[in-house]
């Protein structure tokens, strides 16, 4: 094992040993690398005269560029834009969305958490998060309606068992008794289980209300009071868009990162939904944990170990993306924007909601819960959900995506107000258009 990653090691067990017991063994092995960057950075402040270690290109003294590209960048500096970014991220945009997760999370009042590692999209955060944290075997509980994914990242390439609770209880709302039972039996006979929480939920575009994350909370917490080591994972990829008072208004991240010592919470999120940038690729890994004493020593010891992972698979997220998403959330018009992009994807999920109180509907399919998001689900009664949707994208052009036998996906993000009526009438015929052959 590397020097460095026994010191980084020797840190977390200080101050936690519960989280070295957690990390996968890639995670134990994993450390940020001294070499060439530490003495780039070096020479950076040293060498007045001339600096010979940077892997970039320069002319008379700047980046070296192309006018056709900074042409199309419009504005940002090419040292901005074109030189390697930090590993770890720009210094800057992760402090600033580190301040924005506080001002969101109002349960994060007087706690600390990690800086942000800056990871490109949130896919590569659940990528990168499971790098460090799953070994081949270990259990991820997801519900089971998720992001396909998620069995590409965790099953495929870490070889985690993906273990299923229903969604949804028969009386509606989420399935805490499902979950409840779920991970009690994952945990009897595990010294590990990752539980990952995604709200809004997608597909179904559903967030639990209060009383559902209290007792999340709770539940998880049991478990590591009684010897388990819990990972719980939020991926808020389309976090601040809940549209109902019952949805609750914070990360369950900011409820479980001081809950106990055995447990540790990981906070994937990213501009990539919150921000409306999805092709800039920039996501965010944040840890919030319980340690003996100043915790600044072990998140700087994860940040290390998150970073290293990033150096080793991409070297860095863009910096050009970085950069734009800095100056966005630096300039004043940033949340009068934001909210006027939330209020539009707010009404357009009231009038889903109106649209489908029409009976008419009622013994073609069932409507999932949803209250947040850019999607929401409908069960099928009588038809395969795979067929309608091929069906409907031959005879009508209408795009849809079947999940299962019976369910369908409606991204009513991408929707106007005025279609939606009209798509929901398409489907209805679409199915009678099936059940008549």
């Amino acid at each position: 094992m590397n020097p460095i990653a026994k010191q980084l090691n020797n840190t977390i067990e200080t101050d936690n040993p519960f989280l070295m017991e957690m990390l996968s063994d890639i995670g134990k092995n994993l450390f940020f690398p001294k070499g060439i960057l530490s003495q780039s950075a070096e020479a950076k402040k040293k060498a007045h005269k001339l600096n010979a270690t940077i892997g970039i290109a320069t002319e008379k003294g700047k980046t070296m560029r192309l006018s056709s590209v900074m042409d199309a960048i419009n504005g940002i500096r090419a040292k901005e834009s074109l030189t390697y970014a930090p590993s770890y991220g720009i210094p800057a945009l992760r402090k600033i969305w580190q301040d924005s997760i506080f001002e969101k999370n109002p349960s994060l009042a007087g706690k600390k958490i990690s800086l942000p590692v800056v990871a490109c999209g949130i896919t590569h955060a659940v990528s990168v998060f499971a790098d460090i944290w799953i070994d081949p075997g270990d259990v991820i509980i997801v519900p089971d309606m998720m992001w396909g994914n998620y069995n590409l990242i965790l099953n495929v390439r870490k070889g985690g068992i993906i273990s299923r609770y229903p969604m949804f209880s028969e009386e509606g709302g989420f399935n805490l008794a499902a979950f409840e039972e779920k991970v009690l039996n994952e945990a009897k006979n595990r010294d590990k289980i990752t539980v990952l929480l995604n709200f809004p939920h997608n597909p179904s575009g559903y967030t639990v209300t209060e009383k559902e994350g209290s007792a999340i909370v709770k539940i998880l917490t049991d478990v590591a009071e009684k010897g388990t080591n819990v990972i719980v994972v939020a991926d808020d990829a389309y976090f601040g868009l809940f549209y109902e008072d019952a949805a609750i208004k914070e990360s369950i991240f900011a409820r479980l990162c001081s809950a106990h010592p055995r447990l540790l919470a990981v906070k994937l999120d990213g501009a990539t939904k919150e921000n409306y940038v999805w092709g800039l690729r920039v996501g965010f890994i944040t840890y919030g944990c319980v340690v003996e004493g100043d915790p600044a020593p072990v998140y700087d010891a994860l940040e290390k170990k998150t970073a290293g992972c990033v150096r080793g698979s991409i070297s860095n997220a863009s910096h050009l993306g970085q950069t734009i998403i800095l100056k966005s959330m630096q300039d004043q018009r940033y949340h009068t924007e934001k909210k006027e992009k939330f209020e539009i994807l707010k009404s357009r999920a009231k009038r889903v909601k109106e649209t489908l109180l029409d009976p008419g509907y009622k013994d073609a399919w069932d409507v999932y819960p949803f209250n947040s998001g850019y999607f929401m689900c409908i069960k099928l009664k009588t038809v395969d959900a795979e067929t309608l949707r091929v069906h409907l994208l031959e005879k009508y052009g209408v795009g849809l995506i079947s999940i299962g036998k019976k369910n369908l996906r409606i991204a009513f993000s991408c929707l106007e107000e005025t279609d939606i009526r009209e798509l929901f009438d398409i489907v209805l015929q679409g199915v009678e258009d099936l059940m008549a052959s």
